[in-house]
């Protein structure tokens, strides 16, 4: 099994988002989705703000990376007018659909709306529209989402994440194995199936 840790706010999330699950299939890789925070993560590393916004030169390599990146994918791309957008709501509710068949598309339709559509994805009403537009009863998701059981499991999560070793977004963990970053993910695919494979069989 190969766990994406991904972070609605995070750009490079955003990329591998739309393209795992497909990479996954291919490569016949169980894959299961993980929300969490990356905000309380970079407080432990003493970071006040997302690291490409406290230096300048490596957010403006970030951005002109995404725009490459999405060209190359055939993705769409909008740099939002506020970065990084606030995902807790988001990350809540991915948290407390998790399972949920259609848990994946809904967090791909959040990204898009973030850093495709330059949708405020903090707001109440544009995370009820994607559940809409999934047929599910957005406004009893939200409610769902801002249960105690929910936030501490959203909590739970990202501390997880840093008992891995997690410092960044998008990452994948496979049989305690860390990859970070997106142009990892097919790594983490290929370190799967070799880690499937008997003693002494050749990779």
């Amino acid at each position: 099994m190969v766990e994406f840790w991904f972070e609605f706010a995070s750009t490079y999330s955003y990329v591998a988002a739309m393209r795992v699950e497909a990479a996954a299939l291919a490569a016949q890789v169980p894959l299961v989705w993980k929300p969490f925070l990356l905000g309380p993560l970079f407080k432990r590393q003493g970071w006040s703000d997302s690291p490409f916004n406290l230096n300048p030169v490596r957010g403006r390599y970030m951005w002109r990376d995404i725009q490459r990146l999405c060209e190359t994918h055939g993705l769409p791309f909008k740099k939002p007018a506020q970065f990084p957008r606030n995902s807790l709501l988001a990350a809540r509710v991915s948290c407390a659909a998790a399972g949920e068949p259609w848990m994946p598309d809904f967090a791909r339709a959040v990204f898009q709306a973030n850093f495709a559509e330059d949708q405020d994805i903090s707001q109440e009403g544009v995370v009820v529209e994607i559940l809409a537009r999934l047929q599910q009863d957005g406004e009893w998701w939200v409610a769902r989402a801002i249960a105690p059981e929910i936030k501490e499991a959203l909590r739970g999560e990202t501390e997880r994440a840093w008992s891995l070793g997690i410092f960044g977004a998008p990452s994948f963990i496979v049989e305690g194995e860390l990859f970070w970053g997106g142009d990892r993910m097919e790594q983490a695919l290929a370190w799967h199936r070799k880690a499937g494979k008997p003693p002494g069989t050749m990779a």
